[in-house]
């Protein structure tokens, strides 16, 4: 066989494959190579130029090299390979569409429920550090204090009313003025610790 023809013969096949803007110089594994040319060797000439010139004879001889059809057959097992994947993947298609539901509905009820909750506690927090602050405290020892001067002024009116005797009221009016007074300092700690 003459190298043109060899040539030739690569030419076409890797016109088919590269672009027209790349390379065409041939890059065969020479066991590849050996191949090719022991099977154009055992051609007459008849037949190799009907093999350069007839695209269906060229066809035939290509598809008839033994490199040729083992790499028919790999790409037919991973076609079938493939197909098989496409199925199993289309099988599991309603296990999918089922565990995106069950997303759909933990979004939709657990997750409302949770956030629910969230804005339950956070009300709840703000209840808490309303009731522990600073102008909350101060507000509530000033009624408690005001309500001691109340029950204070009271219990000197029950005396003036003669309803009460005066060991009784002195003993009543101490304790009272007492807590008054501890609740009054309270007070001044709170504000002046607060400056």
């Amino acid at each position: 066989m003459s190298s043109s023809m060899f040539t030739r013969f690569w030419g076409s096949q890797e016109e088919e494959q590269e672009p027209p803007q790349q390379s065409r110089t041939s890059h065969v594994s020479s066991p590849v190579a050996a191949g090719v040319s022991a099977a154009l060797k055992e051609k007459s000439v008849d037949e190799l130029q009907k093999i350069s010139s007839d695209k269906d004879a060229y066809q035939r001889f290509l598809q008839s090299l033994e490199q040729v059809k083992i790499q028919n057959n790999l790409k037919d097992e991973l076609c079938k390979e493939n197909m098989l994947l496409v199925d199993e993947n289309l099988q599991k298609e309603p296990r999918i569409l089922e565990l995106k539901n069950q997303c759909r509905i933990i979004r939709t009820t657990e997750l409302a429920a949770a956030q629910e909750k969230l804005k339950e506690l956070e009300k709840q927090k703000e209840e808490i550090l309303k009731l522990s602050s600073t102008p909350f405290l101060l507000h509530n020892i000033q009624e408690a204090i005001n309500k001691t001067e109340e029950e204070s002024e009271d219990l000197h009116q029950k005396l003036l009313d003669k309803e009460i005797d005066l060991g009784a009221f002195l003993q009543q009016y101490k304790k009272l003025r007492i807590a008054y007074h501890s609740k009054s300092l309270i007070h001044l700690a709170a504000r002046t610790s607060n400056i």
